[in-house]
C-alpha cells in the first residue's frame, strides 16, 4: 500500500497552528472536511477524539497517528500535519508530538485501515523519513519525502 493513494493532498498542513490535543484534532479535521465532501468534520472530531480517551495514539519520537472508523467515509484516507512548536499530546515517550497522520476509513474497512497504520508506523520509525517531513517547509516537499518513502515499498 502506497501512502500517497490515501493522502488527501489538500489536507496536508506544513505549520500547525494547534497548542492541545484537542486543537491538533480539529484543525486536522477540518482540513480533511475541505478536502473530502464526504467527511464530516466533527463525526471527524468525535470519533478520533473518543480514540484518543482509549488511548492516545502518540506513539513516541515526536510522532501521533489518529486514527478511527468514521461512518459514511467512503474509502480510507489519510492527512499528515506538522507542528514546528510541538504538541502536548500524551505520547508514550512524553516528549512533544511534532509529526501527525490521521487515518480515517470506513466502519466496514476489514484489514485494510490495519495494512495502513502498520505502512505509516513503519517508514515513521525511520530516522531518516521523519527527518525529511520535519525539514520540509513546503506541502511539496513533504508530498516528494512521501513519494520518496513509497517508492521503497
Amino acid at each position: 500500500m502506497k501512502i500517497l493513494d490515501i493522502l488527501l493532498s489538500d489536507a496536508v498542513i506544513v505549520d500547525l497552528k494547534a497548542t492541545t490535543k484537542r486543537e491538533v484534532l480539529e484543525e486536522i479535521c477540518a482540513a480533511v472536511a475541505a478536502a473530502e465532501p464526504a467527511a464530516d468534520r466533527e463525526k471527524l472530531i468525535q470519533v478520533l477524539a473518543e480514540r484518543e480517551r482509549l488511548q492516545s495514539t502518540g506513539i513516541g519520537e515526536g510522532v501521533a497517528i489518529p486514527h478511527g472508523k468514521v461512518p459514511g467515509l467512503p474509502r480510507l484516507i489519510a492527512a499528515f500535519a506538522k507542528s514546528r512548536a510541538g504538541v502536548e499530546f500524551d505520547s508514550v515517550d512524553g516528549r512533544p508530538t511534532h509529526l501527525f497522520f490521521l487515518l480515517v476509513m470506513p466502519e466496514n474497512a476489514g484489514g485494510q485501515h490495519l495494512k495502513a497504520l502498520a505502512r505509516i508506523s513503519r517508514s515513521l520509525r525511520d530516522p531518516a523519513f521523519r527527518r525529511a517531513v520535519e525539514m520540509a517547509s513546503t506541502k511539496e516537499e513533504v508530498l516528494r519525502a512521501i513519494e520518496h518513502e513509497d517508492a521503497k515499498f
